[in-house]
């Protein structure tokens, strides 16, 4: 696997770099050994990590509760526990590039 994604018992885990703010939230790459995704949200009050797990559930197709935020909540740099999705699956998904409006 990639250096952004290691598998874990049951699932996978990411390390993201998030960018809040953006026009809509999008995979952007990989850059710095992470998963660059834009977050169409603020870092306010939780939101951007919600937006995140919501962009992450969505694009892997696991529900939200599948999706955790174990490290870095406060900050750009995340890592993040998606279990009931295979290290394949998941860097297949997230490499193309997924996008939400």
């Amino acid at each position: 696997m990639s250096g952004w994604l290691a598998a874990v018992p049951g699932g996978v885990s990411i390390l993201v770099a998030a960018s809040p703010r953006a026009s809509r939230t999008e995979a952007a790459g990989i850059a710095a050994g992470r998963l660059r995704v834009r977050v169409a949200a603020p870092p306010v009050e939780g939101a951007a990590n919600q937006e995140l797990v919501r962009f992450l559930a969505r694009t892997l197709g696991v529900p939200k509760s599948a999706v955790t935020v174990t490290a870095g909540a406060a900050g750009r740099r995340k890592t993040v526990m998606v279990r009931g999705v295979s290290p394949e699956a998941a860097q297949s998904l997230l490499e193309t590039g997924g996008h939400d409006a």
